[in-house]
């Protein structure tokens, strides 16, 4: 049973014992499932009420990717400490000859890339969650605006916690083709996710405080 089936405060007392996992990219991943939840419950509030009928289809398309991405980071909330532990299992083997050293290092490095993996999807996914609250923001029902910019606040943080999960891993890894790629993907969507967090944190701040988008 994964962690998303127990009750919130078994995951959360796991993470604070000193067992290795969960750990920090499970816990990135889990805020960035929190910042699309609240997206989708925006949309849920606005989405069949004739007073936003001129966005229902838009808002539509806003809670189906919503609730994907929600999902995918769930998933990822999970697959952070399975990949860790197949890291585990790596270090574990044996050394003694000079094939066992060989065999290791090679699933050290294949276990390494799975593990890099995995934030690195969650990357992709939290910009997915900001891209959905910076259309929300101007969509939703304004009076859950505050909603749209905690949700974004959750995804940025996530990501870029994720981000730096994806970076620990590329410390060991020996593939240099493979490192570049990933920074070469992660650091445009974390510069646009700045971005647009931004512009969602100013326009939820502007309404609230009455000076409109």
């Amino acid at each position: 049973m994964g962690y998303l089936e127990e009750p919130l405060k078994t995951y959360s007392d796991a993470l604070a014992s000193g067992e290795a996992t969960p750990g920090g990219g499970s816990a990135a991943a889990l805020a960035g499932a929190l910042g699309a939840a609240l997206n989708s419950m925006v949309a849920n509030f606005t989405v069949g009420k004739e007073k936003f009928a001129e966005v229902e289809e838009d808002v539509q398309r806003l809670l189906a990717e919503s609730e994907r991405l929600r999902g995918e980071l769930e998933r990822l909330t999970q697959a952070d400490t399975e990949a860790y532990g197949q890291v585990a299992a790596a270090q574990k083997m044996p050394r003694e000859t000079d094939e066992q050293k060989a065999a290791r290092r090679t699933a050290m490095q294949e276990a390494l890339k799975a593990a890099a993996e995995v934030p690195r999807a969650a990357v992709r996914a939290c910009h997915g969650v900001l891209e959905v609250a910076g259309e929300m923001v101007e969509k939703g029902n304004p009076n859950l605006i505050t909603d749209v910019g905690v949700a974004a606040k959750f995804a940025l943080a996530a990501m870029e916690c994720a981000a730096l999960n994806v970076e620990i891993n590329l410390a060991y890894i020996k593939d240099e083709d493979y490192n570049a790629a990933c920074r070469q993907e992660i650091a445009p969507r974390l510069h646009a996710g700045t971005r647009l967090a931004g512009d969602v944190w100013e326009k939820v701040n502007r309404s609230v405080k009455g000076e409109g988008k």
